[in-house]
């Protein structure tokens, strides 16, 4: 007997046609403990796990903001939201300002949980680190190096120097510092700035301030995976695990797989996977979903960011099939990120299927289009609410 589901996303809420209907054949629900090899015929492979969570999640303001929102909201239960906006959130008072806009926009009857970031700069004082943490909804301070990505030109200049108060008063409040970790050097080539921060900036900081809790974001390298499994966390994107540079020049240049930092070498790609499908507790998700109009990717000095929210679980779970690790899916979804943060897991589950999708092409609003990572493909895992 068949029955029918839907691609879990609202017209009304996405600006994108009613659903994509697919035909399920009948179900067998497993519960991942132990590696999963999708060989049966006849019956679709689901696999239910305790509901995720983004650390690492860009919503942008205003008109963006209420149209990409839902996308994340449907199947994530909280977020770390990244406070690069025009202009940065730096204080308390703009974080509590922001999290009410998100909350706003949100879907009726989201139970979706933004989780507040500051922007440091060389002004940020010690004391604002005391207000965050007082506030209750502010829990990390985001590094960006002055003109790394988007919106960072008011980033830090003067990390060891004019920012040391700041970090000292974060261990104090046991404050994450979540880093973007690239040099701005000119001198130093864009695939290699990873490994250079690494080096020149992260390492000394580690051994300068040891108990300061610090994430990797995004990280592209086996340089990162190896100065993390060392030391400290990081966060983990669907492209940086599911593409490597060719990517960025397949069939012409690709300005929707264009991000910062860059995607690197195959090694660099296989070792990420390999460091993530592994069971460390050290790596969570974080997407670093970041819509961008397609005219501002499209054009000749496009913006960096991938937007990959609609897609992020499909590809997550494609990768760790692909290496034998659906059993360990779960733990880097839900698991890792709220037990460094010092939260509670969520109790709510959502479902995946082994059941094919075709992303949509681009999603419309009225203010322009967003294309979303693997726009056109058709991905083999299909997220949907567990029924009660």
């Amino acid at each position: 007997m068949l029955k029918t589901s839907f691609f879990p996303c609202k017209a009304n809420a996405l600006g994108a046609p009613s659903g994509f209907p697919i035909k399920l054949s009948s179900t067998v629900l497993v519960k991942a403990k132990r590696p999963i090899h999708l060989k049966a015929s006849g019956a679709k492979m689901e696999l239910s796990i305790t509901r995720p969570d983004d650390w690492h999640l860009h919503l942008r303001d205003g008109e963006l903001l209420e149209a990409v929102v839902p996308h994340s909201s449907h199947h994530f239960g909280r977020a770390i939201i990244m406070p690069n906006l025009k202009p940065p959130v730096t204080t308390t008072a703009a974080a509590v300002s922001y999290r009410q806009s998100i909350l706003k926009a949100l879907p009726e009857n989201s139970d979706f949980t933004p989780l507040m970031t500051l922007y440091l700069t060389d002004t940020t004082s010690p004391n604002e680190i005391k207000l965050a943490r007082e506030s209750g909804v502010v829990f990390a301070v985001k590094l960006y190096p002055a003109g790394a990505t988007t919106n960072s030109q008011e980033g830090v200049t003067d990390l060891f120097g004019k920012c040391l108060p700041v970090l000292e008063e974060m261990v104090q409040q046991n404050m994450p510092l979540l880093v973007h970790g690239e040099v701005t050097d000119p001198d130093v080539d864009v695939f290699d700035r990873e490994k250079v921060f690494i080096d020149t900036v992260l390492s000394p900081l580690i051994q300068k301030l040891p108990q300061l809790k610090v994430v990797m974001e995004h990280i592209t390298t086996k340089d990162a995976v190896n100065f993390v499994q060392s030391c400290r966390e990081a966060t983990v994107t669907p492209q940086h695990l599911a593409l490597n540079r060719n990517s960025l020049f397949k069939g012409g240049l690709q300005p929707h797989s264009y991000c910062l930092p860059v995607l690197k070498r195959e090694i660099h790609r296989q070792a990420i996977v390999s460091a993530v499908t592994s069971g460390s507790k050290r790596f969570f998700l974080g997407t670093d979903s970041a819509p961008h109009e397609r005219t501002k990717k499209e054009c000749s000095c496009g913006c960096a960011g991938v937007y990959n929210s609609p897609v992020a679980l499909s590809v997550y779970a494609k990768i760790f099939e692909e290496a034998g690790a659906l059993d360990k899916l779960e733990a880097f979804t839900s698991f890792n990120g709220p037990d460094f943060y010092g939260l509670p897991r969520n109790t709510s589950k959502i479902k995946l299927s082994k059941t094919q999708w075709k992303v949509p092409s681009s999603f419309s609003f009225k203010f322009g289009e967003i294309v979303p990572m693997s726009a056109g493909e058709t991905l083999d895992w299909l997220p949907l609410p567990l029924s009660p």
